[in-house]
């Protein structure tokens, strides 16, 4: 595999609602290309939906649909056996709302992320892999998704017809088949500045990762995700960004 030169850098923003404040949406998008926007399912209200499109518009930050399990309690990480028709619908209603608000704002949805428990459930389920992908492809068949590599929604959208962009995480734990840790488990979350750093460059240039039990695991991404609800985000997000431009990585939108 060649090195790499290019990489995306994206984030769940846009996921406070009402009174509770989620993140530093504005200092994120002063660094990330691609941002993953919450569409009201696990978090995200009107107001904070058209604020940060209208942030991302300002910062030339390409918008993602973040669309979720229907479960703002749980914040999205509760796997839920929604029928396959119904989950189609959720994700449905969940584009068709970004998407206005996106226009208002001055930009527009240009590709979709699942949040959560659903982007964990749609690696292995088809069923709801294939509710996914359904929904996209009804809405615009244009529009890529961002996943897992190896996954079932990765097999789902080359059976429509819809570009997958495979995806690493810089500040998750890996299993050695390339399955992030689950949140439970000790090492799902990575929280040293320079350790990340370093990490991300050896993923977007070598295509590497090493699990948390030591092993070398192949993750050929064309974007890289750090998290904006992680503690001290902005800090790891300046450090990642430092570390690709330091390693001669340029960091592009993939859309």
């Amino acid at each position: 595999m060649e090195p790499r030169t290019r990489v995306d850098l994206n984030s769940d923003l846009g996921e406070s609602f009402g009174a509770w404040r989620m993140g530093d949406d504005a200092a994120m998008l002063r660094l990330v290309t691609s941002a993953n926007v919450a569409c009201g399912f696990h978090a995200g209200d009107p107001s904070t939906m058209l604020a940060t499109c209208r942030l991302a518009a300002e910062n030339a930050v390409a918008v993602g649909a973040h669309v979720s399990y229907r479960d703002l309690a749980g914040f999205g990480r509760r796997s839920m056996d929604v029928p396959s028709a119904e989950l189609r619908d959720e994700v449905l209603y969940q584009l068709a709302a970004l998407a206005g608000i996106a226009r208002v704002a001055g930009t527009a949805v240009r590709y979709v992320k699942p949040h959560g428990a659903l982007y964990n459930r749609i690696v292995h389920d088809e069923a709801q892999a294939a509710a996914v992908v359904t929904a996209v492809a009804a809405f615009d068949p244009a529009l890529p998704l961002l996943g897992l590599p190896g996954s079932a929604v990765e097999r789902a959208a080359a059976e429509h017809g819809i570009r997958f962009v495979p995806e690493a995480f810089v500040d998750r734990g890996y299993r050695a088949d390339g399955t992030l840790v689950p949140r439970t488990e000790p090492g799902a979350v990575l929280s040293d500045v320079t350790a990340i750093a370093a990490r991300a460059v050896r993923m977007a240039r070598d295509g590497v990762v090493e699990s948390v039990d030591g092993a070398p695991v192949a993750v050929a991404a064309d974007s890289l995700c750090v998290h904006g609800d992680t503690p001290g985000a902005v800090r790891m997000a300046e450090a990642v960004r430092r570390g690709l431009d330091e390693a001669g990585i340029a960091v592009r939108a993939f859309v």
